[in-house]
């Protein structure tokens, strides 16, 4: 293999055992492609390896794709740290710590729809914290340019939602 499509490969699953959340391609886009460390169609393919070798795991919604590090993710990632330099190791743990707050906040958000028996979309809308639901409704929209504007909302406007929610439930 390729040494340098292996370190591509250990800075994700790296990324990954970092933090207690799924990241987004986007998440890690940002930091491997920022550095300059490969390409977009390099970080692509060596996603997708790790997806097929069973290290990751996809998470899809309609806007996003989340990925999970799995056990055999782990424990690879355990043996061959090691082959990931300081420096690098280093400026992952510096991204982790100066975005951790944004990165967990966008992956706690989630929204996603589904053409229901009615043929209406129901859409699912969702803030997990620790693993957890804090909220999750679903509501219903008879077309799907509504249910895709109701899951965009609801990533822009969920705290506000939730407060409202809370504030004539209680």
């Amino acid at each position: 293999m390729d040494q340098s499509f292996k370190l591509y490969k250990l800075i994700i699953l790296y990324m990954l055992n970092k933090v207690d959340f799924p990241l987004t391609n986007s998440q890690i886009s940002e930091f491997i492609l920022d550095e300059g460390y490969t390409t977009y169609f390099k970080l692509q393919q060596a996603i997708s390896e790790l997806i097929e070798s069973g290290f990751i795991r996809e998470e899809s919604t309609h806007s996003r794709t989340f990925y999970h590090l799995t056990e055999d993710g782990a424990e690879t990632i355990h043996y061959f740290k090691n082959d990931i330099s300081s420096a690098i190791q280093e400026d992952i743990n510096r991204f982790l710590n100066e975005k951790q707050y944004e990165l967990k906040n966008e992956v706690s958000v989630k929204s996603d729809y589904y053409r229901n028996s009615n043929n209406e979309y129901s859409i699912r809308c969702q803030v997990i914290e620790q693993g957890a639901p804090l909220i999750d409704l679903t509501v219903t929209a008879p077309t799907e340019t509504e249910a895709e504007t109701i899951a965009n909302n609801w990533t822009k406007k969920n705290q506000e939602i939730y407060a409202l929610v809370m504030a004539n439930l209680l």
